[in-house]
């Protein structure tokens, strides 16, 4: 790389980061950084533990998005003088740095401009996720496992918090479904890309002969409901169950029959919820979850009507959207975007991020090429 080459590279970096602040509003978020602090020294912050947890977490994540802008515009500084430091003195090493440093921005940069592009109604909130294994019997329900360790190894890998309500274990092994909640602002608006039917095509564990197989696994992404939304549920819409909470193998848990599961009547929507001692709790986490998917049921119904208005068929979240193959090649392909990588295991292990970037891309296309059909 020429000096001229990385003086305009360094320009371009600068204008997108530029641009990048200026959506997120960077004078909006420093005053509400400060408005937050101040609320979270309040003696009876911890009264009210649900409202405590919603401004820590707010709190953390604008403080978070302010140092990550602040640690970009230092680190464009100090590579452009790292460069100059390394040409005055023909130091072919800390040349070589710099454009690593370059490369090494130009991501980090690209990573936070995604952010700009979750505008949608309900892409600032916490997210519900939900997990059920499909055709492929035992390798099915191992994959539906594999999925949720991948999304909460992600979660992890971000300082995401996450909260698992309810697994149903399968007799074999792996899952049949499980549904979990990512606690940090805009995981809606991100993990919407992974809804969908997931592939998998490798060896079988569990067949003796080792043959090949194919299995389905389904992921759903809902938004946490809010107290805003007006999502009410008559008593005599739904039907509750209780029953005894059990682990893989079938061993109990709880000692009482706290376990909660909730049956909307009208939709013949299921939800669970095992993970607290308290029936209640259990009870008022299940109706939180039934409430989001109902919210979203509303939602998707909403946009059918405007794609129908629009004489446009929007794209299916329901189609398969993604395959894993382990033999007889290793690739992870996204079949919306093209995105691809070879690295299987690492995929498996949290490293998304550049599946979800691209899925968010190609969405923001598919929504700009929508209003177009439709102006």
């Amino acid at each position: 790389m020429t000096g001229n080459d990385f003086s305009a590279e360094l320009r371009d970096l600068n204008a997108t980061l530029d641009s990048v602040t200026a959506v997120l509003d960077l004078d909006a978020l420093t005053r509400e950084k400060n408005e937050l602090e101040a609320a979270a020294l309040a003696p009876d912050l911890w009264d009210d533990v649900t409202h405590a947890q919603k401004v820590t977490s707010r709190l953390s994540y604008v403080q978070n998005e302010l140092n990550r802008v602040a640690n970009l515009r230092r680190r464009l500084d100090d590579a452009e003088v790292l460069w100059e430091l390394a040409a005055s003195e023909g130091d072919s090493s800390a040349t070589a740095e710099a454009g690593e440093e370059l490369a090494d921005l130009r991501k980090s940069i690209e990573e936070l401009e995604v952010r700009t592009l979750l505008s949608g109604e309900y892409d600032e909130r916490e997210a519900l996720v939900s997990i059920r294994s499909g055709a492929g019997g035992a390798d099915s329900a191992d994959f539906a496992e594999q999925l949720m360790r991948m999304y909460l190894r992600w979660s992890e890998r971000h300082g995401y918090p996450t909260e698992v309500y309810d697994v149903s274990y399968a007799e074999e092994a792996g899952i049949k479904s499980a549904t979990f909640a990512v606690k940090a602002p805009y995981a809606y608006g991100t993990l919407a890309v992974e809804q969908g039917t997931h592939r998998v095509v490798r060896i079988s564990k569990y067949d003796n002969q080792g043959r090949r197989q194919t299995a389905f696994a389904a992921v759903e992404v809902v938004p946490v409901v809010e107290q805003t939304d007006d999502i009410e549920i008559p008593d005599d819409e739904i039907r509750v169950d209780v029953y005894r909470s059990s682990g893989p193998g079938g061993q109990g848990v709880n000692t009482t029959d706290s376990a909660v599961r909730i049956t909307h009547l009208e939709t013949g929507i299921v939800v669970s919820c095992q993970n607290e001692r308290s029936q209640l709790q259990n009870r008022a986490t299940a109706m939180g979850v039934l409430k989001a998917k109902l919210l979203q049921r509303k939602r998707d119904e909403e946009q059918a009507k405007m794609d129908e208005l629009r004489g446009s068929v929007a794209a299916s979240w329901g189609e398969q959207m993604r395959s894993y193959v382990q033999h007889p090649y290793q690739m992870v392909k996204d079949l919306r975007t093209g995105w691809e990588s070879a690295n299987v295991m690492a995929v498996y292990d949290g490293e998304i991020d550049g599946l979800i970037e691209a899925g968010i891309r190609w969405r923001k296309q598919q929504e700009n090429r929508r209003d177009g059909d439709g102006a």
